[in-house]
């Protein structure tokens, strides 16, 4: 696709009076990021240990709008020059924090009225039957296992993204951001 077929649209606010790109470095930051954030959206990648994944995520993160990008420290990639170059600037666009304790984040999150949605292949919920304009954490899996089922049990809502072919069973995890990232674009640009 070239740069001429992209449409721009009307981007949500993401760090809503802010001028510059924000930068956090624990937890207090992104508290105090989001509660600067009228409508919080947050991607929380539970052990994406490929560079090229994670800079994907944060190229669609960037685009997408989104206040933050979660991981946890320990079995997951960091920024590293491949995820610098990879997601083309959005590592610099978009915050990144590494956290020790995803679960305890998650139920912080519950705390603050933070909506948590979970993308697995145990998803009982669809997609598209979330309302994702509201305060929204987005939680997806590693490559190779998924989502947890303890980080899965911290979810409000568990959802799969329907998948119409019979070949294949699941999407690759930037991927998955991405359709799951656009669908709270499109709901939150109505």
């Amino acid at each position: 696709m070239s740069r001429n077929s992209v449409k721009k649209i009307k981007k949500p606010p993401r760090h809503s009076a802010l001028a510059a790109v924000v930068h956090i470095e624990d937890e207090d930051d992104l508290f105090d990021l989001m509660n600067r954030t009228e409508n919080p959206l947050l991607l929380v990648l539970e052990g994406v240990q490929d560079p090229h994944n994670l800079g994907a995520c944060l190229r669609t993160a960037s685009g997408a709008g989104v206040t933050a990008v979660i991981a946890p420290v320990k079995g997951a990639c960091g920024l590293t020059p491949t995820v610098r170059d990879i997601s083309c600037g959005g590592a610099d666009d978009v915050p990144f924090l590494r956290v020790k304790n995803i679960g305890m984040l998650l139920r912080k999150f519950h705390e603050m009225r933070i909506q948590v949605v979970g993308t697995s292949d145990r998803g009982e919920g669809d997609l598209y039957a979330v309302d994702f304009d509201q305060p929204t954490a987005l939680v997806l899996g590693s490559e190779g296992w998924g989502l947890r089922k303890v980080t899965g049990d911290l979810c409000d809502h568990l959802i799969s993204i329907p998948m119409a072919g019979e070949r294949v069973d699941c999407l690759n995890v930037s991927v998955s951001a991405g359709v799951c990232l656009y669908e709270a674009v499109r709901q939150r640009l109505r």
